[in-house]
C-alpha cells in the first residue's frame, strides 16, 4: 500500500499558546490595530529613548567641557601674581552665556576678590569640584588647593541652569530628526496596516462572491504567504461544496427523470381506464387518484426547473422590457386561469413612462414572473381575482384574493417542499422556491404581504441591495407600506387581450 504524502507544515491540530496577539473578540481583534498596539508605543519608546540618551550625553559631555575650562581659569588666576579677579561679567550673561565667576579666598577663609561680589556662595571647605545651591539657583564650582603666598584659594562657578538647558538644546537638536521622523514613521505604519488590511478585507470579498451557482477557487495572487494556508484551506472547501451542489443538481435531475416516465406511462393508463369505470363512488376514486398524479407530474416538472435554476449559469444578462414580459407571462397562464374561472388582469401605473427595465437573463425574469402568477392563480379561489399591477421604479405586484398567510409563516414559504398547513393541495412547495433563486440571480428582492383591506397577498418584486444581498424581506414591516392604490383606470384584460376601463366597482 502506497505512503501517503506527508501534509504541508502548517497543517496541524492548533495549539494552545500561553500568549496570543489578537485578543478573544472586542475591538483590538483585529491585524490593524494589533500592529498599531504594538509597534506605536515601540516607536515612541524608542524616540523618548532617544531623546533621553541625547540628553544624558550631551550633558556628560558639556560637563566634562565646562569643567575642564573651570580647572584652567582656576590655576591660572591662582598661578597670578597680582590679587585680582576676573571683570564683572553682566548678571544676566551668567545664566544665559554661561559666564565664569571667580573668587578669591585667603588663607582664613576670607573673601579677597571676587567678580560678582553679590554672589555669597562661600569657600568649599575641599578642593575640587561640587554642586553647591547659592542664592536659590544650583552653581557647579571648582576649588583649588591653597597655594602661592599666603595660601591663597581660587574658586570658579557656573550657572547649573545654564549647562542643563545647553544639555538640553544640543539633544534636542540630535533628537530632533528622530522626533520629527517619529510622527511620519507612524503615518507611514498607519497607511501601511490600513492597505494590508484592505488586502484581506479584498480576500473575504472574494468569498463573499461565492454562492451556489458560481463557486470558484479564490486567487492566490497578491495573497500574503502568513494568509495563504488559509486560503489554500478555504478553497479545498469550496471545491468539495462545489462537488456536493453538483451532485445533488444530479441526483435530483437523474430522480426526477426517471420519474417522469413511470407517472407518464401510468397517465396514459389511468386514459385507458377511463372509460371502463362504472360511475359513482369508483368515479370518485379514480378522479382523487387522477389529481394525485397530476400532482405528481407537477413536482417531477417542478423539480427538473428548479435543478435547472441552481445550475450554473450560462444566460447572459441584459436589460429586458419588464412590461413586455409580464403580458407574455400573463398570456401564458390565461389557460389556467380560465379553467379556474379567475379574473387575470394587468394594470399599469406607471402612465407610459419607458424605462421599466431589469437587466436580468432572460429564463430568470420568466421564472420569477410565472411562478409568482402562477403560485396566485392556483391559491385563489375559483371566481377570484388576481391582478398583476407595474408600479413606478420598477415594482412589480401580484395581487390576488386568495387565503392570504399567516404572518409568522410568510418567510418560511420560500423553503423547498413547504406549504402552509390547511392550505390547497395542488401545489408542490416550489413555485416560491424557485422564484427566490432565480430572484437572487437577477439581484431582485421578493417580499410578501397579507392585504389590509380585504383577504388576499401581495407578492412585491422589486430591485434588490445586490445579486448577493439580503433577498427575501420580512412581511411585517412589508405590510405597512402597502399605499399603492388597489386597481388603476387603464387595465388591460388578458382574457380578451384588448385595453378596458374597469370601474373599481366592477372589481
Amino acid at each position: 500500500m502506497s505512503s501517503q504524502p506527508a501534509p504541508p507544515e502548517w497543517i496541524c491540530a492548533p495549539q494552545r499558546r500561553l500568549f496570543n496577539v489578537f485578543p478573544a473578540g472586542g475591538p483590538m481583534c483585529s491585524l490593524r490595530r494589533a500592529l498599531l498596539l504594538w509597534l506605536v508605543p515601540l516607536f515612541l519608546a524608542v524616540g523618548l529613548g532617544s531623546a533621553l540618551f541625547s540628553y544624558w550625553g550631551f550633558s556628560r559631555m558639556a560637563s566634562v567641557f565646562m569643567d575642564d575650562q573651570m580647572q584652567q581659569l582656576a590655576q591660572a588666576v591662582a598661578g597670578s601674581r597680582t590679587l585680582a579677579a576676573a571683570p564683572v561679567p553682566a548678571p544676566e550673561r551668567i545664566h544665559t552665556s554661561g559666564n565664569f565667576v571667580t573668587q578669591v579666598y585667603g588663607a582664613d577663609g576670607a573673601l579677597l576678590a571676587s567678580s560678582l561680589p553679590q554672589l555669597q556662595a562661600g569657600l568649599q571647605p575641599a578642593a575640587g569640584f561640587a554642586d553647591v545651591q547659592a542664592g536659590g539657583v544650583t552653581w557647579r564650582v571648582y576649588s583649588t588647593q591653597a597655594s602661592g603666598a599666603g595660601g591663597r584659594r581660587v574658586q570658579v562657578l557656573q550657572s547649573g541652569s545654564f549647562r542643563s538647558r545647553l544639555a538640553a538644546e544640543r539633544a534636542l537638536a540630535a533628537a530632533a530628526p528622530v522626533l520629527i521622523l517619529l510622527p511620519l514613521a507612524i503615518a507611514i505604519l498607519w497607511g501601511l496596516a490600513r492597505a494590508m488590511s484592505l488586502a484581506v478585507q479584498d480576500i473575504g470579498r472574494q468569498a463573499a462572491l461565492q454562492d451556489a451557482h458560481s463557486i470558484a477557487e479564490l486567487p492566490l495572487e497578491r495573497v500574503p504567504q502568513e494568509i495563504q494556508p488559509l486560503v489554500v484551506s478555504f478553497n479545498s472547501l469550496l471545491t468539495r461544496l462545489r462537488d456536493a451542489f453538483a451532485d445533488q443538481r444530479r441526483f435530483v435531475q437523474d430522480a426526477a427523470h426517471e420519474l417522469r416516465t413511470p407517472i407518464t406511462a401510468l397517465a396514459l393508463q389511468m386514459e385507458n381506464v377511463r372509460g371502463d369505470l362504472p360511475p359513482g363512488a369508483c368515479a370518485e376514486s379514480f378522479s382523487q387518484l387522477e389529481a394525485g398524479l397530476r400532482r405528481a407530474q407537477r413536482l417531477v416538472e417542478q423539480l427538473l426547473k428548479l435543478s435547472r435554476q441552481q445550475a450554473p449559469f450560462v444566460e447572459e444578462a441584459r436589460d429586458l422590457d419588464l412590461r413586455a414580459q409580464l403580458h407574455e407571462s400573463i398570456s401564458s397562464l390565461i389557460a389556467l386561469a380560465d379553467r379556474r374561472h379567475i379574473d387575470l388582469g394587468f394594470i399599469d401605473l406607471t402612465q407610459g413612462e419607458a424605462g421599466a427595465t431589469w437587466r436580468c437573463a432572460a429564463g430568470d425574469l420568466r421564472s420569477v414572473v410565472d411562478n409568482l402568477i402562477e403560485n396566485a392563480l392556483r391559491y385563489t379561489p375559483e371566481g377570484g381575482v388576481v391582478d398583476v399591477r407595474l408600479l413606478p421604479a420598477a415594482v412589480v405586484e401580484v395581487v390576488d384574493t386568495g387565503p392570504g398567510i399567516p404572518p409568522e409563516l410568510l418567510d418560511r414559504v420560500f423553503d423547498r417542499f413547504y406549504r402552509v398547513a390547511g392550505g390547497d393541495s395542488r401545489g408542490s412547495g416550489l413555485g416560491l422556491a424557485i422564484a427566490q433563486a432565480a430572484a437572487e440571480r437577477c439581484g431582485l428582492r421578493i417580499s410578501l404581504r397579507n392585504r389590509p383591506d380585504v383577504q388576499g397577498l401581495v407578492a412585491r418584486v422589486e430591485p434588490g441591495a445586490g445579486r448577493h444581498g439580503a433577498l427575501i424581506s420580512s412581511s411585517e414591516t412589508a405590510q405597512r407600506q402597502l399605499s399603492q392604490p388597489a386597481y388603476s383606470d387603464n387595465t388591460v384584460d388578458a382574457k380578451a387581450g384588448n385595453d378596458r376601463t374597469v370601474p373599481l366597482t366592477e372589481r
